[in-house]
């Protein structure tokens, strides 16, 4: 989890201790908005928007930072590569899940009607949302092993570790969305333990909706839900975008300060 630790400002330059606060505050304000219990796909997606932010307050920091601490930003750097490859498998995961949510969507309107059968199509739709659950299982593994990585306490670098640590957050709680509930493939488990926070009134996401009108055999019912996430995903490709562009130039101002 992030940790509520208060940065230091012992910064040389006048402008740093003000800049350190403003990245100090905009990640006080993304704690609050509760990082970790992050579910829906509108606060994933407000997260994401006060994350680009949030880096380019940072990159704003950075053009101020002297070679001083290149040994200790060089860590830093390494984290920038592995942030910007799970943002990067993220999009992939989007774009996947759009594509997969645009074509189940197609074959329903194609095929009118209450009982409509599309077996094979909710195949295809199981086996892609398959695929996409074993990529994002490996990559929330990928950031466990991040956040169990350890820096030198030095005022910068305890900022941008601070950075780095919240990206981690928000990247797990996008990652998590998107995989849905944990479960084998349509498994009875599975469906009674959808059906019973259904039956509690427990609040489900997108990605939960469309499963369980799908797992209830009426198509029909699931073209809400399908074009609820179809949305959602387009939100989420914008959000993240950001960010990638965002990160992508926190890594050059990284890159310069340590080439210099």
């Amino acid at each position: 989890m992030v940790s509520s630790n208060k940065i230091a400002y012992s910064i040389s330059l006048p402008t740093r201790p003000t800049l350190t606060l403003t990245v100090e505050e905009q990640l006080c304000q993304l704690r609050s908005s509760g990082l970790a219990t992050s579910s829906s796909s509108s606060s994933i997606s407000s997260n994401l928007v006060s994350l680009k932010n949030l880096y380019e307050s940072v990159d704003a920091l950075l053009q101020l930072q002297s070679t001083q601490q290149e040994k200790n930003l060089d860590s830093i750097l390494d984290g920038s590569v592995m942030l910007l490859d799970v943002c990067s498998t993220a999009r992939d995961v989007l774009s996947q899940m759009r594509e997969c949510v645009q074509d189940l969507q197609s074959s329903i309107r194609r095929r009118r009607g209450e009982d409509l059968d599309l077996a094979k199509e909710l195949d295809a739709y199981m086996t892609s949302r398959k695929k996409v659950t074993k990529v994002i299982r490996k990559c929330l593994g990928g950031l466990k092993k991040m956040q169990c990585r350890n820096y030198d306490d030095v005022t910068v670098v305890n900022v941008l570790k601070e950075v780095e640590a919240a990206t981690l957050v928000i990247f797990q709680s996008l990652l998590s969305f998107l995989s849905g509930p944990k479960q084998s493939n349509w498994s009875l488990v599975s469906r009674l333990m959808l059906i019973k926070r259904v039956a509690c009134g427990a609040e489900l996401n997108e990605v939960e909706r469309v499963e369980v009108a799908l797992n209830a055999k009426k198509i029909v019912d699931a073209q809400k839900p399908l074009l609820a996430l179809e949305m959602s995903i387009q939100d989420l490709e914008e959000g993240l975008e950001s960010v990638f562009r965002a990160l992508i130039k926190t890594r050059v101002s990284l890159l310069n300060i340590l080439n210099h």
